[in-house]
């Protein structure tokens, strides 16, 4: 799987995406959900979407991950 932090603006606007290639499932964190792309990544995803901590901690991976490493990057990324 790859996850990405889109950021607009700084950290104003923040998108977290989570993406499993095999079975083309994904989370999108504006959506707030897992969505599957094929017959069988809709099972795995309903799976996951019936899972509330996994959600919320899908949905937190905003500042736990994005906003976290924003911060710790943007001074080397800045001044290179």
């Amino acid at each position: 799987g790859k996850a990405e932090c889109h950021f607009m603006n700084g950290t104003e606007r923040v998108r977290y995406m989570q993406r499993y290639f095999y079975n083309r499932e994904q989370f999108d964190s504006d959506v707030g959900h897992y969505v599957g792309d094929t017959p069988y990544g809709e099972i795995n995803v309903r799976n996951w979407n019936s899972d509330a901590e996994r959600l919320e901690d899908r949905r937190a991976s905003v500042h736990t991950y994005c906003r976290h490493n924003y911060e710790l990057c943007t001074p080397f990324s800045v001044e290179h």
